[in-house]
């Protein structure tokens, strides 16, 4: 019995040692809150997840740490996705949700203990990409302490058709804010200049 018990901590060990165990594990009950809340039909609708600066969300400073942010984001995207449909119709196109692109700013830190919700919504798309804004509010007093732009690529299909599969029609995308029109060229201009330097722009010449 005592031989099992230490195989069991060493395997426990080993698993927490080689992997990111409280990822999945958060990502595990996001899926099942996400299963059981009603589903969200307007695919352009805001919504809210709560959250809690926790022990091992802080950083030296004594407050949350800024990576902490990008994680909470996964999750929230996640939940987001899964409410409004856009996970399982995705699944089901055989397409893939990855992040092509996020850029966050930081406007009030966090402290422990402080509780705080994360606002995603969709902005807008284009025939790669969905564009998603999500904001760190304090329940304190309703101040928006971070707020992110995320560029969600979508391989083997497109927005359009993962939209028109959840909701039966044709959605006419919004028209994209001023800052998103900047963030966008930003990425564009990034992506000239580095495929410049690596010498791919004169090969596809």
């Amino acid at each position: 019995m005592r031989e099992m018990l230490l195989l069991v901590l060493g395997a426990l060990l080993l698993l927490f040692c080689t992997l990111d165990v409280w990822y999945f594990l958060r990502g595990a009950h996001v899926f099942v809150q996400a299963w059981f809340q009603p589903r969200v039909r307007d695919m352009l609708a805001e919504q809210s997840i709560d959250g809690t600066v926790l022990p091992h969300d802080l950083d030296y400073m004594g407050h949350m740490n800024n990576s902490r942010y990008l994680r909470e984001c996964d999750f929230a995207r996640f939940h987001h996705y899964m409410r409004n449909g856009l996970f399982m119709a995705s699944w089901k196109l055989g397409a893939r949700l990855v992040v092509g692109a996020s850029t966050i700013r930081y406007r009030r830190s966090l402290a422990f203990r402080e509780a705080f919700e994360i606002r995603t919504k969709i902005v807008g798309w284009d025939e790669k990409a969905f564009y998603i804004e999500q904001r760190f509010v304090s329940k304190k007093d309703g101040f928006v302490s971070a707020v992110m732009l995320c560029r969600q690529n979508v391989v083997h299909c497109s927005p359009e058709s993962i939209l028109e599969f959840v909701c039966k029609r044709t959605i006419d995308c919004p028209e994209f804010p001023e800052d998103l029109k900047h963030w966008i060229s930003f990425i564009s201009a990034s992506s000239q200049a580095l495929r410049a330097e690596s010498g791919l722009e004169e090969k596809n010449k």
